[in-house]
């Protein structure tokens, strides 16, 4: 195991997301061993709000700036713009060298910036999450069997707390995949954020029709339960992934309707048979 180098972590943005990750590192053996002190802060909590995240593992609620930075590890957990303009308030008020990361659906926009400002950074995003938002619906074990993708180079991998870092991931029973910002947000374009404005398209499109509808349209549109507050920054951030995403499903839709109406059968079975072995590969690794 690597030397056990971060004993305080700060958890700014405490949804879902930002809450799951300190109710399972609060679980971790690990961190336990550690001793691991866990600090916090969310714009929009009340007093009630507080006493409901200090019960879920928070140790303490921090509203002063210069406390809530002085941490071994800062993890940002806001919307990514926000959490990218967060980076800037650190630079100004962190006085000691700090890990910062973040759990951001893209990665590119906000490693350039922290790579201007010249801060310790490695971008760190659980593939894992809900419809629902807000720390009401976190889990100790929302990132379980998940991947959590870790953008750094080697020189940043090799650094003992960034080791420290991957050692609790690997306690909370993460699988770590490391790649670039910009290899992370072209795969995320494509399995993640295509889905999500598929999903989003599709029941506008069938709005008239939606009370004739059964359980596999349900299933198919369950992302059109996300929150535009959330989704509003990484279209903002990954637009150009995303835009080229959509141009190349768009194409795809007008080849299967020309099969389609062209009687093509082949084709089109093809198509099924193919999905049908993929779709298995998926819920075999997933299982």
């Amino acid at each position: 195991m690597q030397t056990a180098c971060i004993n305080t972590i700060s958890i700014i943005g405490l949804g879902l997301i930002g809450a799951s990750v300190l109710r399972a590192l609060k679980k971790s053996p690990l961190a336990l061993k550690q001793r691991i002190l866990f600090k916090g802060y969310d714009p929009s909590f009340d007093d009630r709000d507080i006493d409901h995240i200090k019960e879920l593992g928070l140790d303490r609620f921090e509203t002063d700036k210069k406390s809530l930075y002085a941490a071994d590890l800062i993890i940002l957990a806001a919307p990514v713009e926000t959490n990218i303009s967060l980076l800037d308030e650190i630079k100004r008020t962190v006085e000691n060298p700090t890990l910062v990361s973040d759990v951001s659906s893209t990665k590119a926009a906000i490693a350039r910036r922290a790579e201007e400002l010249g801060i310790d950074f490695i971008g760190m995003h659980p593939i894992a999450g809900k419809e629902q938002q807000g720390y009401h619906a976190s889990h100790d074990e929302l990132f379980t069997g998940k991947t959590v993708v870790l953008c750094a180079d080697e020189e940043t991998l090799s650094r003992p707390d960034v080791g420290n870092l991957q050692e609790l991931l690997r306690s909370i029973k993460c699988r770590i995949v490391v790649m670039t910002p910009e290899e992370h947000d072209k795969i995320v374009a494509t399995v993640s954020h295509l889905p999500q404005l598929l999903s989003t398209a599709l029941i506008n499109h069938c709005e008239h029709n939606i009370d004739k509808s059964g359980p596999g349209f349900s299933t198919l549109t369950r992302l059109a339960g996300s929150s535009w507050d959330i989704w509003k920054d990484i279209i903002a951030t990954n637009r150009e992934n995303i835009a080229s995403e959509l141009d190349s499903f768009s194409r795809e839709l007008e080849q299967l309707a020309d099969d389609i109406r062209a009687n093509r059968t082949n084709k089109v079975r093809e198509r099924f048979e193919k999905a049908n072995t993929l779709y298995d590969n998926l819920t075999n690794n997933n299982s």
